[in-house]
């Protein structure tokens, strides 16, 4: 199976955000007016995003140059992330003696109902993965908490007989239901605290948050609060 048990090093755990880490102020950055006081703080810049996912891009390269891949983008919050990351491979394609031909195709998953993760997954686009048998794979997805969600995604998509299967994320949280389980690839591990923007959202709502420029958090009583009012983050 992709992935690995939660016993590596600090390297293979990505950057890791302590649990009394208080974020920025929001003032030290430009936001939707709309939004200000809905959010806590700016948990990760844009620019740190970014930087770190041009990393994980070479260590992808690193590993799985000259091989071609077909990388699956987990919607709808990946799909920032799995753009940056391609992005950033076909960047170092141009200036690289290798190269990493790729083919993308889309996933849909629904594991969370408001803030909470839940057993019942649903997979849309899963009819279509018989194209995945005999492949390298790249899974792309950006969030995983209690892995439970990926590793059902991981068996099912095993059942495709595909030649290698990868998981890059960018965010693992901390959470003391958690499996153990670890991406091969890992952008940030953080608390247990449900972060919006770069395409995560809260039930759907407000996806014109600006996904490319910030990463940020809401406290407890935040969503108990903008929940009376559907003020919803994605």
């Amino acid at each position: 199976m992709a992935g690995r048990e939660r016993n590596q090093t600090d390297m293979d755990k990505g950057i890791v955000i302590p649990d009394d880490w208080p974020g920025y102020p929001l003032d030290l950055f430009t936001s939707p007016e709309h939004y200000c006081e809905d959010l806590e703080c700016v948990y990760i810049p844009h620019g740190v995003i970014m930087d770190r996912t041009e990393r994980l891009a070479r260590n992808i390269m690193d590993d799985l140059g000259d091989h071609d891949i077909v990388v699956l983008c987990v919607l709808k919050g990946g799909y920032q992330f799995c753009a940056d990351l391609v992005d950033c491979i076909k960047v170092l394609c141009r200036h690289s003696n290798k190269t990493l031909p790729m083919r993308v195709d889309f996933i849909r998953l629904k594991s969370y109902l408001n803030d909470q993760s839940t057993e019942d997954l649903h997979i849309e686009g899963a009819e279509n993965l018989s194209v995945l048998s005999g492949k390298n794979v790249l899974i792309v997805e950006a969030i995983v908490d209690t892995g439970k969600t990926m590793k059902t995604l991981l068996d099912h998509v095993e059942a495709f007989s595909p030649k290698m299967i990868k998981v890059a994320g960018l965010l693992v949280k901390r959470v003391p239901s958690g499996t153990g389980y670890l991406p091969d690839y890992v952008g940030f591990e953080i608390p247990n605290r449900f972060v919006v923007g770069y395409a995560l959202d809260y039930n759907e709502y407000f996806r014109d948050l600006n996904v490319r420029a910030t990463l940020s958090t809401l406290s407890e009583e935040q969503l108990l609060i903008k929940t009376d009012f559907f003020f919803f983050f994605l």
